[in-house]
């Protein structure tokens, strides 16, 4: 049985994520770093529906805890096939009043645990000639995003960083993709003010949010055997927003 690390699994995304993979037959390592209650349901919810699930908890801002969590993962999971980094955080500021220090928070979440996470998973797949590494990016990444310059720069930096590690891990059967999702209904997007919503809705061809499930069906696909001449690429799960821009 194959053993995926999905960050951030707890809720939203990184929840439908863990769920469709345990589904398609991997061994899931479900990560949290503060929603303990969350991220207990997302195991119990994979267990009752047959699969197998760990829980394990770390801030993937710490370079320490972000090595330590590969370290057991693989200990008490077996080797990660798949790695899926979700987990991130939203500070919507104008960028005029963004200080530093959010600035090196989202980054530091965002951005650092992807490359730290990475940078443990590499030579491991490597030796074993396979290996999926999938982002969460977000369409903030492509267009940018008002009050969200450190978000939008953090995403923008999970694509660059796909085509890198894509570039320098293909001649080890290692894949590494990103997925960029719009708009998805999610507890981060509960609070848009309904006037910001009616002109979100009016910018996606599609003209609707998307689910987490859409954005976890995408995964489920690069992480899959159907997936394996495909890498460095972007998938945009966004209703066609990424196009009309």
């Amino acid at each position: 049985m194959r053993t995926a690390l999905v960050t951030g699994s707890a809720k939203g995304i990184g929840r439908a994520i863990a769920l469709a993979l345990a589904r398609d037959g991997f061994r899931v390592a479900v990560h949290y770093r503060s929603s303990q209650a969350d991220a207990q349901a997302t195991v119990a919810a994979i267990r009752a529906d047959g699969g197998e699930a760990e829980l394990f908890a770390a801030d993937l801002a710490d370079a320490a805890q972000a090595a330590e969590l590969v370290k057991a993962v693989e200990l008490q999971c077996g080797p990660i096939h798949t790695l899926v980094c979700n987990a991130g955080i939203i500070k919507s500021q104008l960028l005029a009043f963004t200080t530093h220090e959010e600035w090196r928070e989202v980054m530091a979440a965002n951005l650092d645990a992807a490359f730290l996470l990475t940078k443990a998973v590499a030579r491991p797949m490597a030796r074993r000639k396979a290996g999926r590494i999938i982002y969460i990016s977000s369409a903030a990444g492509l267009m940018g995003d008002l009050m969200r310059a450190a978000y939008s720069a953090s995403k923008a930096g999970l694509l660059g960083l796909a085509k890198t590690a894509a570039r320098e891990l293909a001649a080890s059967n290692v894949t590494v993709n990103a997925v960029a999702p719009g708009i998805i209904t999610t507890d981060m997007t509960a609070d848009i003010p309904e006037t910001r919503r009616v002109k979100q809705l009016d910018a996606i061809p599609l003209a609707r949010f998307g689910t987490p499930e859409e954005v976890a069906d995408c995964v489920s696909f690069l992480a899959s055997d159907a997936a394996g001449w495909i890498t460095g690429q972007t998938l945009c799960v966004d209703g066609g927003l990424y196009m009309k821009n």
